[in-house]
């Protein structure tokens, strides 16, 4: 309960606050990357359940000669790039909290493809509320292995409280001033998770 009212108190705060950033960085997206402004996407949140996550795009809508998507990293612009890097992607996100689908502090939502591939551990990232930043994302964000940020989510199922979700609010604002751990090398995020070799 304490968790849920400390989410509510900051993401209106912060959207109150934020709300001229925003109306900037949409325009901005549909001038540089054309509309929507917003990516939306379902993702899984508390136990598993599909929920609709905000983001501003990051990306073009380029395409091959046979009409398919390029691959992320040729449609990543310069632009969605930086964005990536700042974090400022990932604003809409507060809505997601303020609505109850997300908390400010939680393992990171994936994809909804994801869930058939989890070994029962890794599926216990589920027992909370999905969030714009968490444990993993303090301790290497993009550049560590699925393995290392799986046992990280688990870590935080396992240990989280307010006292942790401020240290980890703290840390997230330092290492997007460093933008450290943005991708691995070679991908626009990370490499597809496809499950755990003895899963």
């Amino acid at each position: 309960m304490i968790k849920r009212t400390f989410d509510i108190l900051i993401s209106l705060a912060a959207l109150l606050l934020l709300w001229p950033v925003l109306l900037v960085l949409a325009v901005l997206v549909r001038v540089k990357l054309g509309p929507p402004a917003l990516f939306r996407q379902q993702r899984p949140g508390l136990h598993g359940r599909p929920f609709t996550m905000l983001k501003f795009r990051t990306m073009t809508d380029a395409r091959d000669a046979q009409g398919n998507l390029l691959p992320d990293g040729e449609r990543l612009s310069s632009f969605g790039r930086s964005l990536r890097s700042t974090s400022l992607d990932e604003l809409p996100e507060l809505i997601n909290v303020l609505a109850g689908d997300m908390s400010l502090v939680g393992p990171r939502p994936l994809l909804m493809r994801y869930l058939d591939r989890y070994t029962p551990e890794q599926m216990r990232r589920h027992e909370v509320r999905p969030g714009i930043t968490g444990w993993a994302q303090v301790n290497g964000r993009n550049a560590i292995t699925w393995d290392q940020k799986f046992a990280l989510d688990i870590w935080y199922v396992d240990h989280h409280s307010l006292r942790l979700d401020l240290r980890i609010i703290w840390l997230t604002v330092r290492n997007v001033l460093r933008r450290e751990g943005i991708s691995q090398a070679g991908e626009a995020t990370m490499e597809e998770f496809f499950g755990t070799a003895d899963h």
